[in-house]
Parts: structure tokens; C-alpha cells; sequence
């Protein structure tokens, strides 16, 4: 065990023991923590230079802080939060002013019985002017977390064997109406605490005395207890779970108690059109020039009797950056995995990773490759990250040292579960005199999660949101006592009472944004966590895996019907071809029987194999260089129906009496665009598909002779797709096999229409025979 002390500038000796465990404890710390007081975060993505994977956990702390509007309150838990709760008292009477130590909260809980274990304080507005630059030093609840931070700071230098700490600090939640406290926004909404549940609290923050903590980068699990000795007293000895102050009157919300199954129907979700109905009334105010973006949100419901098994439910499914499950108390949990850093701050340097611009991800990394590409390109998509980094940096410039601003990451691509994000990654130096909670405070809230100007956005929320945001659109996180922090804002976040989440979602609003696409993004970020609500509790491993990545342990085959190529037996002739072999499997996984011989072969061969169809693949050269009309002319004779791949079009062009041209520039590994004309061979397909070009060789639509139908072209015409049914015989240009015509599965899509149309001609020819 490694231990360590040091001394904090309010006086209090902290002892930190540090031990090794075993990782599989967080299993059973995160079931305690659905029954009490704590927190769970975690980390499972893994972007260098903005996010490494870890993991950290606390259970029953000694001291919970609480905000309502201006009002705010610690409350000791137990015992050990009795000892620390005078230091906190302490630092909220400073920030509160003279008069609340005299006659305010200290009187009001005095009254009550609970001066050993509460202490609440009014921090009053104040009518002193503040500058724009020095607006975080302005009167509010955070003043009073300045003062209990400060009190708790390791003094610098010190004694042989003190060291900073970096895990020791304020674990929480911080809610959207926090704002209102800076910003002048005019409130519709009813706050009714009976109505937003949790009883309309603004801010919950812990104080723990025992950090279970994962790096991941660097292998390690270690767990850090701490002891406290102020003037009154030390918690050495004393037990570390929520028992004596926290069983009494007044601290209610720290009791263990399973959570509350909902008894009560869901709310209703929001009907279609409402959110489309927003966007237009958001463009006018952009056509106004009232706003440049905006983000207006909607919430939808679920059940979910266990906040913990979702919480490990989400994390597998939906890995993200901020992952957390919280237990506020009062029934009250929050239950996340966002993507988007709020504020990080490390030493000096600020940091924050501004999210806008969103699209689907694609059935495979051949349909990613396609959205990435689509989303990089979108102007609308490029304008919202811009502006959201611009107004990033304006929030920084506040505090920040002139000129250390830097946009250090540009239009980075993360990855989600359902969705794909372009990234800016933003740094800052502070000035001398701000520090993080100014850091925290200048960028409230994020433009990612507002919009711009930011006030005038925020007025447009509340002006057309039917509910208020609670916890959407804050953040969750750690404040350090040693000056650090790390935060993320509360996306991808179901916040749960009595038994119901609630899913709250948003889209980044411009003029030029389409309604019907944007409820559309909004149902479509929300469905990460309500398909994850969705699962059954019980679960095996095994099905939790499968339900975590959307794979399968093989082919579903049970109600399913046979494969187009099920019985059907293929021959595969090789021209000395470098992608022959993805092209068998293509067959291969279409329930065909795949042999695969290299051109030249005897062609007694044919009637030895009996094959239902014979495929020419594609290769380099010409057809002559192969003999591919003799080996067409083998197959004329015993009617077997041929299917052509690049090469093998170009050959059965030659056999029926066609001729080819030369491209003036080669196309080898390029995308085309594929036009589709009319045939069996491509039904099913869209009208327009990309397709791989792998060529210079080639044929035009006149050069095509002897029965053929031209059924596919590019834009300028160049032959794609020939058909003669009558004969059995189809061919394609384009390399079905490669991953430039992955895309919607369209080279799997041909070749199991090759393989129907070859079923199809086998039993009209049988029935012919009988």
C-alpha cells in the first residue's frame, strides 16, 4: 500500500492510502451505487490526443452538495461527513457574505436540529458591475464552490511525503438552469419541482472519500482512500458507509432503497411534425439574422427499472468519452454516454471538442467511408461546426491568454454507434488570476448544445421547448482540487425518476437546415438509448455481447428462405486475376458451390464439373490472350448459361461478333457511376449506384452486337451491363467483388440476381424436358 499526506490550504490534513484491486469489483460497485449515493464514469473511446479509455467509481461520500436557483446546501451523509462538513459550512458562509453566517442558513438550520449535518446559504445577486472578462467572478452558487474548492487545494511545497492529488475534488451533475444565473433569459417554463422531479435541484455534487480508479493506457487499478483531520475532529477509524447523519431527518435522499418501478404510464412522445414545425419557426428568426444556429430539443420515454443494468447496457452497445451513471438521490439518476467534452482543464490549458455536424453511420465501413465523405463534404454540415468553434473561441477568449487560442484539431471524424461526427478540438492558456471554474463558467453552456448569439439562442429554447431542460445540455464530471477538471456535456442522456427516462435530443439548427431531416436526426440520436431501454434486464453473456455489437455467431437461417444459390453449382473460371477469390466467396455466401479452375483448363472439364453456371472472371489482357471464345463457344454447345466480370464482358462482346475500344485514360481501382437502363440483372438496384472500374478496355453501346441488351451505361456511355436472356448469358463492367461497390450491398445484390436468373432458366429447362 502506498500512502501519502498532505496539507490544503484550509487547514485540513488529508491521508491518501493507495492500493491495487481487482477490476471486477466495479461490477458490484455500480449495482451498489443504483441503491446508494455515488457515481460511475468511464471512458470507452480511445482517440489520441483528445480521449484514452479509463474508468472510475465512488461510493457513499461523505458530504452531497446541492444548488436550487441560489440557494445552496451540503449535507453530511455520515459520520465522516460530519468531521469535513464544518471546513464546508465555512467556505459557503464566505462566499454567502456576513449576514447568511449570522442569520442566514446557520440560524435557519439551527432551528431545524441539523447544524452537525447540514448547512444552507442564499449567495444574493449583486449589483456590482462586472465586466464581460470577469463575468465568472460574478456572485452565484459557484462562488460558493470557489471558496469550498480553495479551502481544499494542496498547498504548494510543503512537508517531505505531500503531493498534490488528482482524483480528490467534486463529482456531479451541474443543470441547464445554471445559466440563468449569468445570462438574462426571460422564463416561460414552470419550474415545479413536483413536474421536473428531483425536487427542482440545479446542481448535485459529492465530496468522496474513496475513488476506485482504471487506466487503461497504463494498466492499472487502483483504489484511493482518503482520511480527513480538520480542528474539529478526523474520520480515521470511522466506517465508510452511509450510516449515521445520513439515516437522520434532513438527509433523506442518501437512504438505500431500490429504485421506484413506474407505476404511471409513459409520457407522451413528441408527435410527428412537432420538432419540423420548430425548425421553420427557427429559420425565420435566421432569416431575421436573430439567430445564426440554434439547438432546439425534444424528449422521448421509457421504461427503465434498472438505471444500473442500463448503464452497463449502454456502455456496450454505445461506447463513448463521457460514459456516466450517477445517483442523485431522491430517486433521481442520471444515466449516459455523451460525446462531447465540455470542459478539460490541466494545469493551465483549457481544452474542449466542439461536436456539430451529424450523419447516419453506414450498414458496413464501405457505407462509413461513403457518409464520412458525404458529411465532409456538405457545406450546411461545414458551416454548423464553424460556427460552433467560433463561438468556442470567443467563449475562451475571455480568460484565455491572447493569442494561446488554437484550433488544434479540424473537422475530425468520431465514430458512434448510430452516428457519425465531425470533431474540432480547441486549447487555450489561462491568464493569470482565472482557473478552471472560470474555464467552466465562460463557455456555459456549450454553443454545441445553445447556438449563436448565444443569449438570444437560449431565449428561443425556452420560448419554444414545452418542458425544461433539467439536466440536458449541462455537464457531468469531476472538479479537482488540485485545479484540474473534466467535464462532459449531458448528451445521450436518459435521466431517470420513478422508473421512467426520459431521452432528451437536439439537432444544430441553420438556415439552411431541412425540418423533416432534422427530427429525423433527433430520432435517430435518441435511439441508441431508447433500443438499449428496450432490452430485456435479464441477459446472458452471451446475448449481451451479441446485443452490444450487432453481430451474429453465423447465419440466421431459421424462417428464413433459401439462398438464391442454394443447390446451385458454380464454375469459376480464374484469367490469371488478382480478386478471383473474393468473387467465389461472393457466390460462396449466396449458398452456391464454388469451384475454381485457371483458364486453359481441358473443357471435357465442363461435362466432368456439371456446373449450373460458369462465371468468367475478370484479368488482365484481352480476351484472346485466354481463349476466352473457344472456352464461350464449349458453353454455346451445352447450353450453360455464363456470367461475365469485367474481362469476361469484353469477352462475350468479341464472341457475339461486337468489337472494343481503348479508354483514352485507364480506370483501375476508381469508382463509376453506374446507370441502370432496364434487365433482370440489376433489379433491385437504385437507378444510379456506384460501381468499381477496374479497366481500358471497353465497349460502347453501338460496339454491342448479336442479341445483347445493353442494360447499363455510365454517364458517358460506356457499356456496364449486357443481358441475352435467351442464351443465359450476362455480364458486367464493374467488379461487383470490390469495396467501392459495397455500398447498399450492390455486388452482393448482383450476384444473387445472377444466381436467381440461373435458377430460373434451370427449371423452365426441366420443365421443358417433363
Amino acid at each position: 500500500m502506498d500512502e501519502t499526506s498532505y496539507l490544503t490550504a484550509g487547514g485540513v490534513r488529508v491521508r491518501r492510502a493507495a492500493e491495487p484491486f481487482d477490476e471486477a469489483e466495479l461490477d458490484e460497485i455500480t449495482r451498489q451505487v443504483q441503491l446508494r449515493p455515488g457515481g460511475v464514469l468511464s471512458s470507452g473511446m480511445e482517440y489520441p490526443g483528445r480521449y484514452s479509455r479509463w474508468h472510475l467509481a465512488y461510493l457513499d461520500p461523505p458530504v452531497q452538495i446541492v444548488a436550487r436557483g441560489r440557494r445552496i446546501s451540503a449535507t453530511a451523509l455520515n459520520q465522516r461527513g460530519e468531521v469535513l462538513l464544518p471546513v464546508i459550512a465555512a467556505a459557503m458562509r464566505r462566499a454567502a457574505g456576513p449576514q447568511t453566517a449570522s442569520t442566514g442558513a446557520a440560524g435557519r438550520a439551527s432551528a431545524a436540529g441539523e447544524t452537525d449535518s447540514h448547512v444552507e446559504v442564499l449567495i444574493a445577486e449583486s449589483d456590482e458591475v462586472f465586466t464581460e472578462e470577469e463575468r465568472s467572478k460574478r456572485p452565484t452558487v459557484f462562488s460558493a464552490l470557489r471558496e469550498i474548492i480553495a479551502a481544499f487545494r494542496p498547498e504548494p511545497g510543503g512537508h517531505p511525503g505531500e503531493s498534490p492529488d488528482t482524483h480528490l475534488g467534486l463529482y456531479g451533475a451541474f443543470g441547464y438552469d445554471l445559466a440563468f444565473q449569468f445570462e438574462p433569459v426571460r422564463q416561460r417554463l414552470e419550474r415545479d419541482a413536483a413536474v421536473t422531479g428531483g425536487g427542482g435541484r440545479d446542481l448535485v455534487l459529492h465530496v468522496p472519500d474513496q475513488v476506485w480508479v482504471v487506466d487503461r493506457k497504463r494498466e492499472t487499478a487502483t483504489r484511493f482512500s482518503y482520511d480527513f483531520e480538520t480542528q474539529d475532529g478526523s474520520t480515521a477509524g470511522l466506517a465508510r458507509s452511509g450510516e449515521s447523519a445520513g439515516r437522520r431527518a434532513g438527509a433523506d435522499d442518501s437512504a438505500p432503497e431500490e429504485p421506484v418501478p413506474a407505476r404511471r404510464s409513459l409520457p407522451a412522445d413528441p408527435a410527428p411534425g412537432t420538432y419540423a414545425r420548430v425548425v421553420e419557426q427557427a429559420r425565420e428568426k435566421f432569416a431575421r439574422g436573430d439567430l445564426f444556429e440554434v439547438v432546439p430539443s425534444q424528449t422521448f420515454y421509457a421504461r427503465c427499472p434498472s438505471p444500473a443494468a442500463f448503464f452497463e447496457r449502454l456502455r456496450r452497445r454505445n461506447p463513448a468519452p463521457y460514459e456516466f451513471f450517477l445517483n442523485l438521490g431522491e430517486q433521481e439518476y442520471l444515466v449516459g454516454a455523451s460525446p462531447e467534452m465540455y470542459v478539460r482543464v490541466t494545469g493551465d490549458r483549457v481544452e474542449t471538442c466542439p461536436i456539430a455536424g451529424t450523419i447516419a453511420r453506414g450498414a458496413d465501413a464501405i457505407g462509413d467511408a461513403a457518409q464520412i465523405r458525404a458529411l465532409l463534404t456538405s457545406p450546411k454540415e461545414e458551416s454548423e461546426l464553424t460556427m460552433c468553434t467560433d463561438v468556442d473561441r470567443n467563449d475562451k477568449s475571455r480568460i484565455c491568454v491572447p493569442g494561446s487560442i488554437k484550433v488544434i484539431g479540424r473537422r475530425q471524424i468520431e465514430l458512434y454507434s448510430r452516428l457519425i461526427h465531425t470533431v474540432d478540438h480547441v486549447e487555450g492558456r489561462l491568464r493569470p488570476g482565472f482557473d478552471a471554474l472560470d474555464a467552466f463558467l465562460t463557455h456555459m453552456w456549450a454553443v454545441t448544445v445553445t447556438g449563436a448569439p448565444k443569449n438570444w439562442a437560449m431565449q428561443f429554447i425556452e420560448d419554444h421547448e414545452s418542458a425544461p431542460r433539467r439536466w440536458y445540455g449541462g455537464a457531468v464530471g469531476m472538479i479537482g482540487f488540485d485545479g484540474g477538471m473534466n467535464t462532459g456535456l449531458t448528451l445521450r442522456t436518459a435521466h431517470i425518476t420513478g422508473g421512467v427516462a426520459a431521452v432528451r435530443v437536439g439537432a444544430t439548427l441553420l438556415f439552411d437546415s431541412d425540418p423533416d431531416e432534422e427530427e429525423r436526426e433527433t430520432a435517430l440520436k435518441a435511439r441508441a438509448l431508447l433500443e438499449t431501454l428496450a432490452e430485456a434486464i435479464p441477459e446472458s453473456a452471451q446475448s449481451a455481447g451479441t446485443a452490444a455489437t450487432g453481430e451474429s455467431s453465423g447465419r440466421e437461417r431459421a424462417g428464413n428462405p433459401a439462398l438464391p444459390g442454394d443447390g446451385l453449382r458454380v464454375l469459376l473460371v480464374d484469367h490469371q486475376d488478382s480478386f478471383v477469390h473474393t468473387l467465389a466467396g461472393y457466390f460462396a455466401e449466396q449458398g452456391a458451390e464454388v469451384s475454381t479452375l485457371r483458364a486453359g483448363f481441358d473443357l471435357a472439364l465442363l461435362d466432368e464439373f456439371g456446373p449450373d453456371l460458369v462465371v468468367l472472371s475478370p484479368g488482365p489482357g484481352r480476351p484472346a490472350d485466354f481463349e476466352c471464345d473457344k472456352l464461350l463457344s464449349a458453353l454455346d454447345e451445352r447450353e450453360l448459361p455464363a456470367f461475365g466480370v469485367c474481362l469476361g464482358l469484353q469477352a462475350m462482346v468479341e464472341h457475339a461478333g461486337g468489337s472494343l475500344g481503348l479508354l483514352d485514360t485507364p480506370v483501375h481501382g476508381k469508382p463509376g457511376s453506374v446507370r441502370v437502363l432496364g434487365g433482370a440483372l440489376l433489379a433491385g438496384l437504385p437507378g444510379e449506384f456506384t460501381g468499381a472500374r477496374y479497366h481500358s478496355l471497353h465497349a460502347r453501346p453501338e460496339q454491342v452486337t448479336g442479341g445483347f441488351e445493353v442494360t447499363a451505361v455510365t454517364p458517358d456511355g460506356v457499356v456496364m451491363a449486357i443481358e441475352d436472356p435467351a442464351r443465359g448469358r450476362w455480364a458486367v463492367q464493374f467488379h461487383p467483388e470490390s469495396i467501392l461497390t459495397a455500398g447498399g450491398r450492390a455486388g452482393h445484390q448482383v450476384i444473387g440476381n445472377v444466381l436467381l436468373l440461373c435458377r430460373e432458366r434451370s427449371d423452365h429447362s426441366r420443365s421443358r424436358r417433363h
